[in-house]
Protein backbone atom coordinates (compact mmCIF):
# COMPACT_ATOMS: atom_id res chain seq x y z
CA UNK A 1 0.00 0.00 0.00
CA UNK A 2 1.19 3.49 -0.85
CA UNK A 3 2.11 5.33 2.36
CA UNK A 4 0.06 8.37 1.33
CA UNK A 5 -2.96 6.45 0.02
CA UNK A 6 -6.30 7.52 1.44
CA UNK A 7 -8.22 4.69 3.01
CA UNK A 8 -11.98 4.80 2.55
CA UNK A 9 -14.17 3.10 5.12
CA UNK A 10 -17.90 2.52 5.45
CA UNK A 11 -19.09 1.55 8.92
CA UNK A 12 -22.53 0.00 9.23
CA UNK A 13 -24.16 0.44 12.64
CA UNK A 14 -27.60 -0.12 14.15
CA UNK A 15 -28.73 3.05 15.88
CA UNK A 16 -27.05 4.25 19.05
CA UNK A 17 -26.49 0.84 20.60
CA UNK A 18 -23.51 0.22 22.85
CA UNK A 19 -21.73 -1.84 20.18
CA UNK A 20 -22.39 0.80 17.51
CA UNK A 21 -21.00 3.60 19.66
CA UNK A 22 -17.99 1.46 20.60
CA UNK A 23 -17.25 0.68 16.95
CA UNK A 24 -17.43 4.36 16.02
CA UNK A 25 -15.09 5.32 18.87
CA UNK A 26 -12.65 2.49 18.11
CA UNK A 27 -12.57 3.27 14.38
CA UNK A 28 -12.05 6.97 15.10
CA UNK A 29 -9.18 6.18 17.49
CA UNK A 30 -7.65 3.71 15.01
CA UNK A 31 -7.73 6.29 12.22
CA UNK A 32 -6.36 9.02 14.50
CA UNK A 33 -3.50 6.81 15.71
CA UNK A 34 -2.57 5.05 12.47
CA UNK A 35 -3.93 6.97 9.49
CA UNK A 36 -3.72 10.62 10.58
CA UNK A 37 -5.23 12.58 7.65
CA UNK A 38 -5.27 9.65 5.23
CA UNK A 39 -8.79 8.32 5.73
CA UNK A 40 -12.45 8.90 5.00
CA UNK A 41 -15.21 7.40 7.12
CA UNK A 42 -18.84 7.05 6.09
CA UNK A 43 -21.24 5.84 8.77
CA UNK A 44 -24.46 4.14 7.68
CA UNK A 45 -27.20 3.47 10.22
CA UNK A 46 -29.06 0.39 8.99
CA UNK A 47 -32.15 1.34 11.00
CA UNK A 48 -32.42 4.47 8.83
CA UNK A 49 -31.00 3.11 5.56
CA UNK A 50 -31.72 -0.63 5.38
CA UNK A 51 -31.41 -0.75 1.58
CA UNK A 52 -27.77 0.36 1.79
CA UNK A 53 -27.02 -2.61 4.04
CA UNK A 54 -28.72 -5.00 1.63
CA UNK A 55 -26.75 -3.60 -1.31
CA UNK A 56 -23.47 -4.34 0.49
CA UNK A 57 -24.68 -7.70 1.84
CA UNK A 58 -24.45 -6.56 5.46
CA UNK A 59 -26.11 -9.08 7.77
CA UNK A 60 -24.69 -8.00 11.15
CA UNK A 61 -23.67 -4.76 12.79
CA UNK A 62 -21.33 -3.22 13.43
CA UNK A 63 -19.59 -4.08 10.16
CA UNK A 64 -16.69 -2.15 8.66
CA UNK A 65 -15.95 -2.18 4.94
CA UNK A 66 -12.59 -1.01 3.64
CA UNK A 67 -13.54 0.28 0.21
CA UNK A 68 -10.22 1.68 -0.99
CA UNK A 69 -7.53 1.04 -1.80
CA UNK A 70 -8.14 -2.44 -3.13
CA UNK A 71 -8.68 -5.13 -2.13
CA UNK A 72 -11.98 -4.54 -0.38
CA UNK A 73 -12.17 -6.01 3.11
CA UNK A 74 -14.91 -6.58 5.68
CA UNK A 75 -14.66 -6.91 9.44
CA UNK A 76 -17.51 -7.50 11.87
CA UNK A 77 -17.41 -6.31 15.47
CA UNK A 78 -16.47 -3.34 17.60
CA UNK A 79 -12.90 -3.07 16.25
CA UNK A 80 -11.35 -3.13 19.73
CA UNK A 81 -8.40 -5.46 18.99
CA UNK A 82 -6.03 -3.38 16.84
CA UNK A 83 -3.73 -6.24 15.71
CA UNK A 84 -6.79 -8.19 14.56
CA UNK A 85 -8.19 -5.14 12.77
CA UNK A 86 -4.86 -4.53 11.01
CA UNK A 87 -4.72 -8.17 9.93
CA UNK A 88 -8.37 -8.33 8.83
CA UNK A 89 -8.00 -5.18 6.77
CA UNK A 90 -4.67 -6.36 5.30
CA UNK A 91 -2.83 -3.33 6.68
CA UNK A 92 0.64 -3.18 8.17
CA UNK A 93 1.28 -0.98 11.21
CA UNK A 94 4.84 -0.18 10.11
CA UNK A 95 3.61 1.18 6.74
CA UNK A 96 0.77 3.14 8.32
CA UNK A 97 2.94 4.82 10.91
CA UNK A 98 5.39 6.13 8.32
Amino acid sequence: MNRRATLKFRLYIAGETENSLRAIANLSAFCRDYLHDRHEIEIVDVSKEPKRALEDHILMTPTLLKLAPSPKRKIIGTLKDIPTVLDALALEARVLAA
